[in-house]
């Protein structure tokens, strides 16, 4: 590797090119991520994916070289489909960092498909990636080296924040705060055009007024990462006002803190049934 940048002299071979395998193989190329040390693995590539290649040099399902493996591989493929990765493994050796997104396969799944690889990674990222405000939480297993571990940290930063775990489990409360997190958010700013409606609003002003509300408090919080979100709501919130008197509805008893806590638990839940 050179010293240029993480990325500049390392070989990547990625595995699943769907959405959010496209949106980290961009912020890879943007990062410095070389096209012609770049292959992709995927038996149905979408035709942005074949032009992408076709643009930059980037070898669309070349078959396998033995004995040249890949620096890093990185899983992005349908979880259901790591039990016929053979073809891929045969792409791997004992030096080579195996970064899984694979929601709910844990890493000895994915050492039992992959067994001349000994430096794992598994990582939780979220579909923000596609606009570079992403954020992923991610464990690494004690036979990733610490160039290894940067390396790693690099990729995945490529699309937005990153944050190192301390053990693999917590994986799964990624999965459930962030990892699904936008969903929530989506069903936020529905609601909040629903209320909306139910006022007397036009649906289409209804909603571009929940979906600027929640984009606008979004890029203030993301502007001021020293104020705590908490902090921000009190900033906007004056005693005996509009917005002081939802929010007594909303903290209250059995209010959106007891209902996101419950909804994120059961998510948990699921992303340990999954996990095994």
């Amino acid at each position: 590797m050179s010293n240029d940048g993480p990325l500049q002299g390392i070989s990547l071979t990625l595995a699943g090119v769907g959405k959010m395998g496209f949106a980290l193989l961009e912020g890879w190329l943007k990062a410095g991520l070389s096209p012609s040390a770049t292959t992709l693995i995927d038996p149905y590539p979408a035709d942005a994916v074949r032009a992408l290649c076709a643009d930059r040099g980037i070898s669309l399902n070349p078959p396998v070289a033995k004995g040249v493996a890949a620096d890093v591989l990185v899983l992005a493929i349908k979880p259901q489909m790591l039990d016929h990765v053979a073809e891929v493994a045969a792409r791997t050796g004992p030096d080579t960092l195996v970064i899984s997104i694979l929601a709910g396969k844990t890493m000895a799944d994915v050492a039992a498909r992959f067994p001349q690889a000994r430096a794992l990674v598994r990582a939780m990222p979220n579909t923000p990636a596609a606009v570079g405000r992403g954020i992923t939480g991610f464990y690494a297993n004690d036979a990733v080296t610490p160039a290894q571990k940067a390396l790693a940290e690099a990729l995945l930063a490529a699309t937005g924040s990153v944050v190192a775990l301390a053990q693999e489990n917590d994986v799964d409360a990624v999965t459930a705060v962030s990892g699904s997190g936008p969903a929530y958010v989506f069903l936020l700013a529905e609601c909040l055009a629903g209320a909306g409606v139910a006022l007397g609003l036009e649906r289409d002003v209804a909603e571009q007024l929940a979906r600027a509300t929640v984009q606008g408090a979004g890029e203030l919080m993301y502007q001021n990462p020293a104020t705590s979100p908490a902090q921000l709501r009190i900033n906007v919130t004056s005693p005996g006002g509009t917005t002081a008197a939802a929010l007594d509805v909303l903290m209250g008893r059995e209010g959106l803190q007891d209902l996101l806590t419950a909804a994120v638990r059961a998510a948990h839940r699921r992303a340990r049934a999954l996990s095994g």
